[in-house]
């Protein structure tokens, strides 16, 4: 049963994580699977998170996570772990969500 519901889980975020293994394959230059999550980091992530409108160290899609360096996969490990779990639940609306959250928040 718990193979079942770890199927379920990749199948319900497999389009946010075929969009992670495409930005990993076109930024990539490292990557190792942990624990059922693809971890990929490189120079060219890093550039590219310092320019979002929050800068960031890393971040999840589905189940990959893209970080600027192997340390930061390392540091942030534990909290975008959390990210994943959300993708789990939400699937396909956990980005619609995760970017509406912040609005509804500032109009209220």
């Amino acid at each position: 049963m718990n193979q079942l519901i770890r199927l379920v889980a990749y199948l319900w975020t497999l389009s946010n994580t075929l969009l992670g293994i495409a930005c990993g394959f076109i930024l990539c230059e490292k990557f190792q699977i942990i624990d059922g999550v693809c971890e990929i980091h490189s120079p060219t992530i890093a550039r590219i998170v310092r320019r979002f409108p929050v800068p960031a160290s890393a971040i999840a899609l589905g189940h990959v996570l893209l970080a600027r360096d192997q340390k930061t996969l390392g540091r942030t490990r534990t909290v975008e772990r959390v990210h994943v779990r959300q993708y789990e639940r939400w699937g396909i609306m956990f980005v619609p969500a995760y970017l509406l959250a912040p609005t509804v928040l500032f109009l209220q």
